[in-house]
């Protein structure tokens, strides 16, 4: 039998630690193995038995979760995914959380309609596996398929019908980019090292919404390009980049001889929303051999179909490689799907995205 993924859940809360129990203990392949109401008590636990991932609560009495999980990092590194409630407030800290070596961010459970809990609970579920896969020793730090009631839909979902070819090729070069656990940092790195000239960008980093917004701020603030998140009607220009804002979908779209995003609604697509595959292939039909695709670090597939179908349509397609990445769940499977012209490390892709637009 596989081994169970162990979960400590730290929070002060009874009934969000009552609530995370029964979303975790749904999945047959996750066992909770206890759970801590503060840090000294967490402390005590993972003395007796080291689990394989920790949700962890931001605001707590004795000692909140950035220290902790500071402390943790420096003393025993455990994948950790950082649980808070949705406020803009509290995104900030989120940050630094990412920044601190928490692998991702989950939103705390709320009782409300059925379909909301069930697509809550399968994110959760799905984000604890991806930490669980997470290889800590990829993430820079400055200090399995999931199971649940959501069906696995496709970009079909969400795409609008084909409205013919996309236009022959024009000298602005599109980037498209997919990233998932672990990829908040190696965006971070990503975006550093291009220049100030760099390709019209948009991203599609799996994260809650409300976060995506304090996201685009922190890496606006660290790099040449101009970083925002995408609002519908966007236009996709040279120097900027866009970050598909949380809890929607990101299209991109042709409007005469320029190229802008659409914010949509609509159901999870490959069980995420924003998804990649949502992004590159709508990308295929709107820019095809106009377009650069770019899978990072991630769990699971979303973007292996999407990447192929840019690929197919002319785009030049990268993915990063397994000794770079936290996770080689989704660039792995994009290869496999043979879409990917190029596989190279973390600090290569954007050396990748000036050369191609150079040969353009």
């Amino acid at each position: 039998m596989p081994k169970k993924i162990r979960v400590l859940i730290v929070d002060d809360s009874a009934s969000v630690r009552q609530v995370m129990t029964q979303v975790l203990s749904a999945d047959p392949d996750i066992e909770v193995m206890g759970a801590a109401a503060d840090p000294f008590m967490a402390a005590k636990k993972i003395q007796e038995e080291i689990p394989d991932v920790i949700t962890l609560d931001v605001e707590m009495p004795r000692m909140d979760g950035i220290t902790f999980l500071r402390k943790l990092m420096a003393q025993h590194p455990i994948p950790v995914v950082m649980c808070s409630s949705l406020t803009e407030a509290g995104s900030e800290t989120l940050m630094q959380a990412l920044e601190a070596g928490a692998v991702d961010i989950i939103l705390k459970p709320r009782i409300a309609a059925a379909d909301h809990l069930a697509e809550t609970a399968a994110t959760i579920r799905e984000t604890v596996k991806g930490a669980a896969a997470a290889r800590l020793g990829a993430l820079r730090r400055r200090a399995a398929t999931p199971s649940g009631p959501t069906a696995k839909l496709t970009a079909d979902a969400v795409l609008p019908p084909p409205s013919g070819r996309a236009m022959a090729k024009t000298t602005e070069m599109i980037v498209c980019v997919g990233a998932s656990t672990g990829g908040t940092e190696a965006l971070r790195e990503l975006l550093v090292a291009l220049p100030a000239n760099t390709p019209g960008m948009i991203i599609v980093q799996h994260m809650p919404e409300k976060f995506t917004a304090a996201f685009a701020k922190r890496l606006n603030s660290l790099c040449e390009v101009e970083v925002k998140e995408a609002e519908h009607g966007d236009a996709v220009l040279r120097g900027h980049v866009l970050i598909a804002p949380g809890g929607r979908h990101t299209l991109l779209e042709r409007q005469g001889a320029r190229y802008v995003v659409a914010i949509k609604d609509g159901p999870l697509v490959s069980r995420h929303r924003p998804s990649v595959d949502v992004l590159f292939r709508s990308a295929a039909r709107s820019a095809a051999g106009n377009a650069m695709g770019v899978i990072m670090t991630g769990m699971g597939d979303d973007g292996a179909r999407g990447m192929k179908e840019m690929h197919d349509a002319g785009a030049f397609t990268i993915a990063q490689d397994e000794e770079t990445s936290v996770v080689f769940g989704m660039p792995k499977e994009a290869i496999a799907h043979g879409g990917v012209d190029r596989t190279v490390g973390l600090n290569q892709i954007a050396r990748e995205i000036l050369a191609a637009d150079k040969r353009r």
